[in-house]
């Protein structure tokens, strides 16, 4: 005869109480964390201004209704448009992921902890503008500066020792977990409140990653954080009603998380909540390229010239060695033909062959008019991945965080270059002092796409002061971006 199933109410689970305790308790005094917090910013409205030039992100943008008007509502930056915070949460989110250039983490996990901006710029400039509506204070920028460590270091150290890709999820469920916690703290859920909506984060259904893999590659990988970092405030909120949580929604036997996703392993930790993910945080400065790429793309970028110089050309070649870490096997090492942008932004082989041949990778050579040069399917065909274990050792090492990739070209005629070799990208944090600058001019040409003259110098006034831009009020600082 079984046992009778108990029915106690257990206490909430320590993964969430963490959380919670974190977000309520937890003290930004890192100054570096802020002004990386700044930039991250920056570049990653910026992102979202590029990918509003494609038709097939604006498609997406706007209320779920036409003509729907929203009293007091957050606005879209580069946009006219005034939305509730939830489809405001992904109307952002959606244009700072479709080009795949704003931040990565990469560890057990990786992902794009800005995803989470989406629901804490919606969700803050929404505050703000009922706030002044009602004679009260609105948030202040520094207020989103705290929110986006907070949501970096909650996906950051979860993703360090965990992997959700191996057992099939998508990272952008710690999107939705993240955002749920820093927007439930926004609209000021009690700590009761917060770890209910943190677990229903967690019981919430989860993104599959059907769409980020051959042969199912496509677009939905553009705008899945958008949905989740949307789907994060709508759950603060309903948790804001009263709404009860879950509070073993991990360890339940049989039915919690740990027992249906996670193959009966609980998540393993390498470091309490700080400000560790902020500061560490990669940018993605030079080339809108799946993070693991980045380097191999620089060292194609030095062989386009080396090209130049010695006279060969990419029809000399006879074979291309990669030397390279696990997970960019794991995950771009792809054969075969790429269907869409979003196949060949993920396939190492083709943002290798792009840079070889024309000396550049931007957004624009993944669509079709570049992709039909046959020339570039030639390449990828002489091409070998080959994983280098101190590689794939040095990439997960919490001190060094490299992204190796090495090149090898040989040529018809049996001569061949020497080995390039680039282990940190421009966007890490060994390379800051080179980088930053860098990554202030990729600003300044997105705001050119998007808006006149004088409406960018007045962006840039505030954006890149950081005491003027941690006093602005949020709603301020957002009506700079409206068209």
């Amino acid at each position: 005869m079984s046992a009778p199933i108990s029915n106690v109410r257990p206490e909430p689970d320590r993964v969430l109480v963490d959380i919670v305790d974190y977000v309520l308790n937890f003290q930004v005094d890192s100054t570096l964390a802020l002004d990386t917090a700044r930039n991250c910013l920056i570049d990653t409205l910026g992102c979202g201004l590029e990918a509003l030039t494609y038709p097939a992100c604006t498609k997406l943008m706007g209320p779920i209704v036409p003509g729907t008007i929203v009293p007091n509502g957050a606005k879209v930056p580069g946009t006219s448009f005034q939305l509730d915070p939830v489809q405001a949460a992904f109307n952002i989110g959606a244009m700072i992921r479709w080009l795949d250039f704003n931040d990565t983490w990469l560890a057990a996990e990786w992902g794009h902890p800005s995803d989470n901006l989406g629901g804490i710029l919606a969700t803050a400039d929404w505050l703000s503008r009922n706030a002044v509506a009602t004679g009260k204070k609105p948030l202040s920028m520094k207020d989103v500066l705290i929110a986006m460590i907070k949501a970096h270091e909650i996906q950051g150290c979860i993703a360090l020792e965990n992997s959700f890709n191996k057992v099939g999820l998508d990272h952008v469920l710690l999107v939705k977990l993240a955002s749920t916690a820093v927007v439930g703290q926004m609209i000021g859920l009690t700590r009761d409140e917060l770890i209910n909506a943190v677990s229903l984060a967690f019981v919430d259904g989860h993104s599959l990653r059907t769409y980020r893999h051959a042969p199912n590659t496509g677009s939905r990988k553009s705008w899945a954080a958008g949905d989740a970092t949307s789907r994060a405030v709508r759950l603060a909120l309903i948790a804001k009603t009263g709404e009860m949580g879950y509070p073993s929604v991990l360890t339940a036997k049989t039915w919690g998380f740990y027992d249906v996703l996670f193959k009966g392993n609980e998540f393993k930790f390498q470091r309490p909540y700080g400000s560790y993910v902020m500061e560490n945080v990669l940018f993605k400065i030079s080339f809108p390229a799946e993070f693991h790429s980045q380097t191999a793309v620089e060292a194609a970028m030095t062989l386009h010239g080396k090209l130049a110089e010695t006279g060969k050309k990419v029809e000399d070649i006879k074979k291309i060695t990669i030397r390279t870490h696990e997970a960019a096997i794991r995950i771009i090492d792809k054969k075969g033909p790429l269907d869409n942008p979003a196949d060949r932004d993920h396939c190492l082989q083709y943002m290798i062959a792009v840079p070889l041949i024309h000396g550049r990778l931007t957004a624009s050579d993944y669509e079709d008019g570049i992709a039909k040069d046959q020339r570039i399917d030639t390449l990828r065909a002489k091409m070998e991945c080959v994983e280098d274990p101190q590689f794939t050792k040095d990439y997960h090492d919490p001190e060094k965080r490299s992204i190796a990739n090495a090149l090898t070209v040989e040529f018809n005629d049996g001569s061949k270059f020497d080995e390039i070799v680039v282990e940190y990208p421009i966007g890490h944090k060994r390379r800051r002092e080179d980088g930053i600058p860098l990554l202030v001019e990729k600003f300044r040409t997105n705001l050119a796409r998007r808006f006149p003259a004088k409406q960018q110098e007045a962006i840039l006034a505030v954006s890149l002061d950081q005491a003027t831009l941690e006093a602005m009020p949020v709603n301020e600082y957002v009506d700079l971006y409206v068209i």
